[in-house]
């Protein structure tokens, strides 16, 4: 097989890499201004053209199970705000989940919630193989190569990986409006997700879940344990409902609220 029938993306198609501001570049934040860099692992729900529709409809691809909805609307929306950048990943989660190690048969998910993922279904190695150099590799070296800079530079960092949830689960409704994620065995981000959840908390008519509604460990997330616990630097993990943010007006709201809180949060736990 030649290198070009190997590839998965063809050459004119998008890099996964997302930014945002546009003209920020990494390397021009990492050298100062904003100390919270924002990382959305399931920003958007494209397919490479080779894959086809991964023999799933465009309804489903547009449920949770293709992408986190509304976060990357969220999430730039945050980065203005905070003056800040964001990167994200614009491939569908289906493709390959770039929260999840490329090894991980979670990855690659055959079946995700209750719908089977034909296109996935007894994938040969070359081909996952592709997905993780294509895909997962390229924004993942992104995220580390900015917290290098970041950490080279002397300067204070706050990772923040931003995802969103669906309000209900495999028939279970969710209650949740957001939830705080932390790993309860790394006791050094304990009182940041406390700061967090007593800001979040205190806002009117919010139901906010601690570890809700995932726990996050090294077991399940790639991301935070990858860029964040393995380099020593604070996280905030957070999580929104879907309904409250699949629109533009819901995804400022939230947006404008977490400009106000995680710079609140980091001041309390900053020193």
């Amino acid at each position: 097989m030649d290198a070009a029938a190997a590839r998965l993306l063809e050459a004119d198609e998008p890099s996964p890499v997302l930014l945002h501001p546009p003209g920020l570049a990494p390397a021009a934040w990492a050298g100062g201004g904003s100390p919270f860099l924002l990382a959305a692992d399931h920003a958007g729900k494209r397919l490479p053209r080779r894959l086809g529709d991964l023999g799933i409809s465009a309804a489903e691809l547009s449920r949770h199970i293709g992408w986190d909805i509304g976060i990357w609307g969220t999430t730039t929306v945050l980065a203005d705000l905070l003056g800040t950048l964001a990167i994200g990943q614009g491939y569908s989660r289906l493709v390959i989940d770039c929260n999840r190690h490329p090894d991980w048969a979670s990855a690659v998910p055959e079946i995700s919630e209750s719908t089977p993922i034909p296109g996935n279904a007894g994938l040969a190695p070359e081909a996952r193989a592709a997905r993780v150099a294509e895909i997962h590799a390229p924004y993942h070296d992104a995220l580390a190569a900015t917290v290098r800079a970041r950490l080279a530079a002397g300067l204070p960092l706050l990772f923040v990986a931003m995802h969103s949830f669906t309000p209900v689960y495999k028939g279970v409704s969710r209650p949740w409006h957001a939830g705080v994620l932390h790993d309860v065995g790394d006791a050094r981000s304990r009182p940041l997700a406390d700061a967090m959840l007593d800001l979040l908390r205190a806002e009117p008519g919010l139901v906010v879940g601690d570890n809700e509604p995932y726990v996050l460990a090294a077991t399940s997330d790639h991301s935070v344990p990858t860029h964040a616990q393995g380099n020593g630097v604070r996280y905030l993990e957070l999580e929104i409902r879907q309904d409250l943010i699949a629109g533009e007006a819901g995804q400022r709201e939230w947006a404008e609220r977490l400009a106000r809180l995680i710079p609140a949060a980091w001041a309390r736990c900053a020193s």
